[in-house]
């Protein structure tokens, strides 16, 4: 099946000189319907990840309440982990290879390629060796305790002791999207989803002739499904197959700063996030067990939602990049606008249904009477307002398109200050549950309004103008 961004159009049959602007879909057809086709595959893919998670607490409760407890604890690294490599990093190198395309320089988009794997190479090893050494500390410091640590620990030996593997799949992911090419990664993602579940919960549980390696094969699982992804991918790149051949004859630091200047900044949104929800849940432990579930089941929807405007996002980067690389800033904004309200709609209408009929999400999970109280509470006041989220998504990953990404990373700072110091002066004040609730309703408000007022006032290239820079929701 022939790849969105790989439509022939004039001339396309013939080999392109260096430097003549890339002729794509991506570049020159409607805005929504390539928007689309680009966002679908990762839908798929992200939802299978959600089914990952799933199936791995199902299995992994099987090794008793302590191996439960213990993934819980290791899943903020492990997501911090995933999310820098592949929303972060991943979405700056897409950008670099994109706005290299979309101004028709074909070699330095394989420059760029082969530097991108060296800098996920390294922040692999980084988190390889900072896990390993201080990975006990950190696991302490989180509230590991007895058999609950140990199996944490045994966890994070094992998949931080490869922390390499994802760094590098996700960073041949992020060329292959730059590209425009989103059904590989999501069909191998997909992929990667199926043999983890297979090969974790066999590892894990010891099936048939397998010993029972606990959560060391829970990990190993997870490692082997991302080692056969990377040969594939890597295949297919070095086999001339994609519009772009990673190519190295010397070190370029100017390469690494094309990433770094956009990824490096990104790093930090996933980091506040995880900063975030860690606050706001310290917040809402003191009021109990039936809170914190509550809160944990609606938090599992934004989880599931968020990552329909992560395919939005992802899908605008190879988009825009290629815009700002041509030199059609105008472009590039509506790129952005639309995307935006694709998945302020995308998130917004399925989240409006469960706010509505919260029995639809919460009887998933609990037949516990309170809990389904304090769910139905807690949806029924933040659900609507996850929109506000999507947007925010989109408008990050719109800017690292445009290599603009410091006002969406800022707007990230703003919640985090925003709900740390009104969380704090709520719990000087005797607040209710239902308060921190609307605290974290309003926070969501202000990331997406924020996010969408630094792309308005931040200039992505120099041929912009004010109508440049007006929201134009149409293609």
């Amino acid at each position: 099946m022939t790849d969105i961004a790989e439509i022939p159009v004039d001339e396309e049959e013939r080999p392109l000189p260096a430097k003549r602007p890339l002729k794509s879909a991506l570049t020159d057809g409607p805005i929504l319907r390539t928007l689309l086709g680009l966002a679908w595959p990762n839908v798929v893919a992200l939802s299978a990840g959600t089914c990952v998670v799933i199936a791995e607490t199902s299995y992994i409760g099987r090794l008793g309440v302590e191996a439960l407890a213990a993934m819980a604890l290791v899943f903020p690294t492990v997501i911090l982990t995933m999310t820098m490599s592949g929303g972060a990093m991943g979405g700056a190198v897409a950008s670099a290879i994109a706005r290299a395309l979309g101004a028709g320089d074909r070699d330095r988009a394989g420059t760029l390629a082969a530097h991108a794997l060296l800098i996920g190479i390294t922040f692999g090893l980084v988190f390889m060796l900072g896990m390993l050494i201080f990975g006990p500390q950190v696991l302490t410091m989180l509230g590991g305790r007895g058999n609950v640590l140990a199996h944490a620990i045994a966890y994070t030996q094992v998949f931080f002791g490869g922390a390499v593997l994802p760094w590098t799949l996700n960073t041949m992911a992020g060329v292959l999207r730059g590209t425009g090419n989103m059904r590989l990664p999501s069909f191998l993602i997909l992929n990667s989803a199926v043999w983890q579940v297979v090969l974790g919960g066999t590892l894990g549980l010891g099936l048939g002739p397998v010993p029972q390696l606990g959560m060391r094969g829970v990990a190993a699982g997870a490692l082997i499904a991302y080692s056969m992804n990377i040969c594939v991918m890597g295949w297919y790149l070095f086999s001339g197959r994609a519009r772009v051949v990673p190519k190295l004859r010397r070190i370029q630091w100017v390469m690494f700063f094309d990433i770094l200047k956009v990824g490096a900044i990104a790093c930090f949104s996933p980091l506040q996030s995880v900063l975030t929800i860690s606050i706001f849940t310290h917040m809402l432990a003191k009021f109990g067990t039936a809170i914190l579930a509550g809160y944990g089941i609606g938090a599992r929807l934004e989880f599931l939602l968020t990552s329909i405007a992560f395919s939005f996002g992802i899908a605008s980067v190879p988009m825009i990049g290629m815009a700002v690389g041509a030199g059609r800033i105008a472009r590039a904004r509506r790129i952005a606008w639309i995307a935006g309200a694709s998945a302020f709609v995308a998130v917004g209408a399925p989240a409006w249904l469960v706010a509505l009929f919260p029995d639809l999400w919460v009887n998933i999970f609990t037949d516990s009477a309170t809990v389904r109280a304090t769910s139905h509470q807690y949806l029924s006041t933040v659900a609507p307002f996850y929109a506000f989220i999507g947007l925010a998504s989109t408008m990050y990953f719109s800017s690292q398109g445009a290599a603009k990404v410091i006002g969406p990373v800022l707007a990230q700072t703003v919640r985090l200050v925003y709900i740390a110091s009104c969380g704090w002066w709520l719990s000087t004040h005797d607040a209710t549950a239902q308060s921190f609730f609307w605290l974290a309703a309003s926070s969501m408000v202000v990331l997406g309004l924020l996010s969408c007022s630094s792309v308005v006032l931040t200039r992505w290239g120099p041929r912009e103008n004010k109508v440049a820079i007006r929201p134009a929701l149409t293609s």
